[in-house]
């Protein structure tokens, strides 16, 4: 990774996988990079949904941006991440969960994966890539887990427990799913 850029990401673990891929620099800008985007060369980095049937920790070297109507947000050549594959990235203002939704979100716009944050800093025409590892896909989606990060990035220990007691081996697995995806992260380079 280029360690002059600054790696955008909406939570602390995924500013820890960063740091462990290489950027000198983080910033944890969010859910849907609700804290304010950082200044400098921006790297969207962190997890997202799949919607095409990639497995789970899967990364994906973004050459584009889109939105939910199609429109390209932004484009570029990817940043080169071994044993990643070049892919399109979904810029949407909700976590999209249900495996319907995701099945016409990618039919819609051919999109690989989901995130929150990429759109938002494609719009400060400074990013300069964009890498995700996909965490949760159409027939192992988040669930109740959705509900324990706030959007400020951070844990919610209570919606945690929710998650926990509500389907307690779902939000098992969505846990190990993600930190399946996290360790992807870190590896990447």
């Amino acid at each position: 990774m280029d360690a002059d850029r600054v790696a955008a990401c909406a939570t602390a673990a995924e500013a820890r996988a960063a740091r462990k891929a290489g950027f000198r620099t983080t910033a944890v800008v969010g859910i849907g990079a609700s804290r304010g985007v950082p200044a400098g060369r921006i790297v969207s980095f962190g997890v997202a949904g799949g919607l095409d049937g990639l497995e789970i920790g899967t990364l994906i070297d973004a050459t584009r941006i889109v939105a939910e109507d199609g429109t390209v947000l932004w484009e570029g050549q990817g940043l080169g991440i071994s044993g990643a594959r070049r892919g399109t990235i979904l810029a949407i203002e909700r976590i999209a969960d249900d495996p319907a939704e995701r099945a016409r979100l990618r039919a819609a716009t051919g999109a690989d994966a989901v995130d929150m944050e990429s759109g938002i800093l494609a719009a400060t025409g400074r990013l300069d890539g964009c890498v995700r590892a996909i965490s949760d896909t159409p027939s192992r989606t988040l669930g109740p887990l959705a509900q324990a990060v706030s959007p400020s990035g951070r844990p919610r220990p209570l919606g945690l427990a929710k998650a926990l007691l509500r389907e307690p081996s779902a939000t098992a697995r969505a846990l190990g799913d993600v930190r399946r995806a996290l360790r992807r992260l870190g590896d990447a380079n």
